[in-house]
């Protein structure tokens, strides 16, 4: 009896925000994040507010309470440790600050909208799904859709009872809401170990950039003032990061993702799986 033939197409690609389709270098969370930390007396760095990037913003607020040295800074300041009250404090800061700030690093990654233009040529669906809560995405999304990135699908962080990254959920959602048969036929890409887990606990394939998002952390200008050897130092770190993550490809920016789907569709040829 014939072997049935291998399904070698991908179907879906989901796609985070911040630090890969949109801002170069992830600014917008991080900055909000040190100016929401400063608003309750506690100084943090711009690498600080880095750390726990890809987690939903009140979990990274969290996150950031307990690393030793913010912790410290925060017993000092208020004489106890970091509280859940706190942290919803901290949160309700940095709500509105990001809604009304958003949109200061809306601007579409170069050659985003042609990789996804070419991806939609094949009839392959875009989904998305972001650290941002809905308010947030409410924000960015229409400024995107100006610009020309209006993905099939929008999962925000806090759409879905069951929480966000490291989780599956918000990619699975997407599955579900492009009516997609097959995990195994989707790509997560992210910038984030989180939104490589998050790929990885799916069942999908994940792609990780290392260039335009969160752990080089340069501007679009600053980043292409480098020469090609700085840029290769700056993302070296980057890469191994990713690839410890469990990345399937590590590529710089989502103008490169088109190659990297082909040799998944390779791999998917030859029978592998996630």
């Amino acid at each position: 009896m014939d072997e049935p033939p291998i399904h070698r197409t991908i179907d879906a690609v989901i796609f985070d925000w911040a630090g890969t389709i949109v801002d170069f270098g992830s600014f917008a969370p991080t900055q909000v994040l040190v100016d929401a930390f400063a608003a309750a007396g506690v100084a943090i760095t711009l690498d600080e507010a880095r750390g726990p990037m890809g987690l939903a913003k009140r979990d990274h607020i969290q996150a950031l309470g307990r690393v030793p040295e913010i912790a410290a800074r925060w017993r000092e300041r208020h004489g106890r440790d970091m509280s859940r009250e706190d942290v919803d404090a901290v949160y309700r800061t940095f709500m509105p600050l990001q809604v009304e700030r958003v949109g200061h690093y809306s601007a579409l990654i170069p050659g985003a909208l042609q990789a996804v233009e070419a991806l939609r040529a094949r009839g392959i669906r875009i989904g998305s799904c972001s650290g941002y809560p809905r308010r947030v995405m409410d924000a960015l999304a229409p400024m995107a859709a100006a610009g020309g990135y209006a993905p099939d699908c929008v999962i925000a962080s806090d759409d879905l009872r069951a929480g966000g990254r490291p989780g599956p959920w918000m990619a699975l959602a997407n599955v579900i809401e492009l009516g997609i048969r097959d995990v195994a036929a989707c790509v997560k890409v992210d910038d984030t170990v989180p939104g490589i887990a998050e790929g990885l606990s799916a069942g999908m394939w994940t792609v990780g950039l290392s260039a335009s998002g969160n752990e080089v952390g340069l501007s679009w200008d600053a980043w292409v003032a480098l020469p090609p050897g700085e840029r290769d130092v700056r993302c070296r770190p980057a890469e191994e990061k990713l690839r410890g993550a469990g990345a399937h490809e590590v590529i710089r920016t989502v103008a490169d993702l088109p190659a990297a789907i082909a040799r998944i569709e390779a791999r998917r040829g030859r029978g592998e799986r996630p």
